[in-house]
C-alpha cells in the first residue's frame, strides 16, 4: 500500500477518533478476544456473543480478527463490533454458510439447526476468496445525545472499514441485518453498497428467521473509503435543519 494511502487512512482515523471523543466516547481497538469476551460480559441486557468471536467456540486471534469497543466518560461499555477474516479460496460464501451454519444461526430461531440453511441472495454464489465477516455491532439509542440519529453508527462502521482495509485488503466483506433494520436502510448507515433479502429455511421449508445479507467487494470498499468522513456534529446539524425545512415544505 502506498505511503499516500496510509497517510489518508491515518488522517481519516484521527478525524473519527477525535469526533467520537468530543461526543463522549473513548475507542479501544484490540485483537485479544478473551478480553473482548470479558468486555462483552458486562452487557447484562444483551444476548450471547457470536460463536465466531468467542474464544470458547472458535479460534480467533490477531491473525484473523479484531474488535472495536467504545466506552463513555464513566468507562462503561457503550459500543461493540468485531470482524473475522475468512479464508475461502475456491469456496463460495453459500457453501461456507452451509458448513458452518451453527455459528451464524441466531439461537432459538429454528427447531433444528442441523436442517436449517440460509437461502436467497445471489451473492452467496459469488462472494469468495479473502472475506471479512462483520458482526456484533451494538450501540444503545441513549447517551451521546442520541448517537444512532447523530451519525455515530456510520462513523464507527467507517472506522472498522479503515482498519480492515489496512490490515487485510479483503476481496469481500459482509454482514447480516434483521429484516426490520434492512427496511429502514440500515446497510446505508453501516456503509454497505449491496443489500439482498435472505432467510434461514428450516427442516419443513419454513422460514425460521429473515435476515438480509449486506456486502461489498474490494472496489466497493475502496469507493466507500474515498469519501470524506462525515462527522457527528455535521450529521446533527443537518438533522436540526430538517424540522423547519419540513415545516416550510408542508405549508407551501
Amino acid at each position: 500500500m502506498s505511503a499516500r494511502s496510509i497517510f489518508g487512512t491515518v488522517q481519516n482515523v484521527s478525524v473519527i477518533l477525535r469526533d467520537l471523543e468530543d461526543s463522549g466516547m473513548r475507542i479501544e481497538v484490540g485483537d485479544d478476544f478473551a478480553l473482548y469476551r470479558y468486555y462483552r460480559s458486562t452487557c447484562v441486557d444483551r444476548g450471547d456473543m457470536s460463536p465466531l468471536f468467542d474464544t470458547a467456540c472458535s479460534f480467533i486471534d490477531a491473525t484473523n480478527g479484531f474488535w472495536i469497543c467504545g466506552f463513555n466518560e464513566l468507562d462503561q461499555l457503550v459500543h461493540t463490533q468485531a470482524v473475522r477474516l475468512l479464508d475461502l479460496p475456491g469456496i463460495s460464501l453459500g457453501k461456507h454458510l452451509d458448513m458452518h451454519r451453527h455459528k451464524y444461526i441466531v439461537p432459538d430461531t429454528t427447531p433444528d439447526p442441523d436442517l436449517t440453511f440460509f437461502q436467497g441472495p445471489e451473492a452467496l454464489k459469488t462472494v469468495t476468496g479473502s472475506v471479512g465477516y462483520c458482526g456484533d455491532f451494538w450501540l444503545p439509542s441513549h447517551g451521546l445525545g442520541g448517537p444512532r440519529s447523530h451519525g455515530a453508527t456510520s462513523l464507527l462502521s467507517r472506522l472498522l472499514f479503515e482498519i480492515l482495509q489496512q490490515a487485510w485488503s479483503p476481496d469481500f466483506v459482509f454482514a447480516f441485518v434483521p429484516r426490520y433494520l434492512a427496511a429502514k436502510g440500515a446497510h446505508l448507515r453501516y456503509g454497505y453498497t449491496h443489500c439482498e433479502p435472505g432467510a434461514w429455511v428450516g427442516p419443513d421449508k419454513q422460514i425460521t428467521n429473515e435476515e438480509y445479507l449486506i456486502w461489498m467487494n474490494a472496489s466497493d470498499i475502496k469507493g466507500v473509503l474515498s469519501r470524506d468522513v462525515q462527522s457527528i456534529r455535521k450529521a446533527a446539524h443537518v438533522a436540526s435543519m430538517r424540522a423547519p425545512l419540513t415545516s416550510i415544505d408542508s405549508t407551501g
